[in-house]
């Protein structure tokens, strides 16, 4: 099951594990089963420390395994076969269960460990979904802490009948008793604040009793990142507060043109960008979403939380978001049938039929991916032409299995049982409206500035974009932006990397020529 270079890997890791492993696997005759015995057994073979047993149970799901700890019950399952971007989570769960500390924390540990309560997670995941293993691995580090905790990693693909019975569309779907929980990739501390009422507030007074920073950047994104690395390395106090760190690299799948890196993934390169920041002294607090922004004499930033964050300088890098198409139809089954992310939700619309609304690169590269899975892609763009580049165009039209339709406005997404059923699209040739059968639409129609928070409060374009300068100065003295949500051309991580790192040097050019003297002795 396993090659010789990544069996040797896993063993290294493998010296990690101070305490024995148990490993009951639910296997029956099917071949799938005995797939995942064969890694199963792979893997025992690689250490003393682990131990396989194999049971038969019908009322548990086939195939599936539990990992334990010798004497214990930590409530971690895998259903289904954890490769591809699951395998990680599998290698990072031997580790913990094996008593290998987990980089967290110490305070998010114990804050694990007081939860109260009973909470019975299952997670269902496409092996192709680069957003489900932060899930999975939240869940499962939870479990592993907290006896009151168990989680079961669900590969959709392989139990087809609960995605069908549960209307699983949307790649990480989280259940919690029975009940649906969260959609999307989610972090471990976003999970936490969820069981734990308290936190929230607890963090907002934390913020609150802050001093005010030489530099506060407003998003964790490349740009952000940077930002904070070179606002940093002046030896400036700075913070960070993201939503999301990483944000929207944490959503790509294939990056191949990061100048130096031959190829990687977006959350991998979101891994390394946080690692980067935290060698700093960088306040960073993450989870935070910025709602408005005070000018004045010391700017400042008024989070969701209630909590009010003063900076003598500020960066502006909130990054961008998926377009939507503002249909009837569109927000009502997103996720039950609308999705944007077509590497994690591709595998759900096996034998299927959908559509890919978008002719530019990211809509052809997805039909493209879409049709090696799915019966049928019908590809509609608004334009009279695709935009994609002619390769990607070539590639497409050589398919057998893809409907292209042009000067196609869609109007509508249907549904009924609380899934999509159709899509409507006007021929914007001849106004024809035409109706087409299917169960999935993915929307790859380009990209909005996060910036509805700063209307009328600093200069945006008539797109919505942050305007800037060449050093990136805003309308408002002290605040600067950089990144996706600004009026720089061409929204690339290596172009959001250089404006960010532009930026700090702007803000640390106006804290050293200000009048304020506080920001003269910091950076002396």
């Amino acid at each position: 099951m396993l090659d010789a270079n990544l069996k040797q890997q896993l063993s290294t890791y493998l010296q990690n594990v101070t305490q024995p492993i148990e490993i009951t696997a639910n296997v029956d005759d099917g071949a799938k089963s005995v797939e995942m015995l064969a890694l199963l057994n792979d893997i025992a073979g690689l250490t003393d420390k682990i131990t396989l047993f194999e049971t038969r149970d019908a009322a548990v799901r086939t195939p599936s395994f539990a990992l334990n700890r010798a004497g214990a019950d930590l409530g971690v399952r895998f259903a289904g076969i954890p490769m591809g971007h699951e395998f990680t989570s599998l290698v990072l769960a031997l580790l913990q269960v094996g008593g290998h500390p987990p980089k967290v924390e110490a305070d998010v540990i114990e804050q694990i460990k007081a939860i109260e309560g009973q909470f019975d997670f299952v997670t269902y995941i496409s092996l192709s979904c680069q957003n489900c293993p932060e899930v999975v691995q939240a869940l499962n580090l939870m479990a592993v802490l907290n006896p009151n905790i168990r989680h079961t990693m669900v590969d959709g693909a392989l139990f087809q009948d609960e995605v069908e019975r549960n209307k699983i569309l949307a790649v990480p779907s989280v259940y919690l008793n029975g009940e649906p929980f969260g959609q999307g990739r989610t972090s471990l501390k976003e999970i936490v604040a969820k069981l734990d009422t308290g936190a929230a507030a607890r963090d907002a007074a934390k913020i609150a009793d802050k001093d005010a920073f030489d530099v506060l950047i407003v998003g964790g994104g490349p740009a952000g990142a940077a930002a904070a690395i070179y606002a940093a390395r002046k030896g400036v106090r700075t913070g960070v507060v993201s939503e999301r760190f990483g944000g929207q690299v944490l959503d790509t799948m294939a990056i191949e043109n990061f100048i130096s890196v031959k190829e990687t993934e977006g959350p991998k390169l979101a891994a390394a960008l946080e690692q980067h920041v935290k060698q700093y002294e960088v306040d960073v607090m993450d989870g935070q979403r910025a709602e408005a922004l005070i000018p004045g004499e010391m700017n400042e930033i008024r989070l969701a939380s209630g909590a009010t964050v003063k900076a003598k300088a500020i960066i502006l890098a909130t990054g961008a978001r998926w377009r939507e198409m503002n249909v009837p139809g569109e927000r009502e089954y997103r996720g039950r049938g609308v999705a944007y992310c077509p590497h994690c939700d591709g595998p759900l619309f096996k034998g299927k039929r959908v559509a890919v609304v978008g002719g530019g690169n990211s809509g052809v590269e997805a039909a493209i991916d879409l049709a090696g899975i799915v019966a049928h892609v019908t590809l509609l763009e608004f334009g009279s032409e695709l935009r994609a580049d002619a390769v990607l165009q070539a590639k497409l039209k050589s398919l057998p299995n893809v409907t292209i339709h042009t000067d196609a406005q869609t109007t509508e997404v249907t549904g009924a049982d609380g899934k999509v059923n159709g899509l409507v699209y006007t021929d914007r040739r001849s106004g024809d409206a035409h109706s087409v059968a299917l169960e999935g639409v993915f929307v790859q129609i380009g990209l909005l500035p996060n910036t509805d928070w700063l209307k009328g409060v600093i200069g945006l374009s008539k797109h919505g974009e942050i305007e800037i300068n060449a050093r990136g100065e805003t309308s408002v003295p002290g605040v600067f932006a950089a990144g996706d949500a600004t009026t720089v051309p061409y929204k690339q991580i290596i172009i959001a990397m250089g404006e960010g790192s532009k930026a700090a040097l702007s803000a640390f050019d106006h804290l050293i020529r200000s009048s304020a003297p506080a920001a003269v002795s910091s950076v002396g």
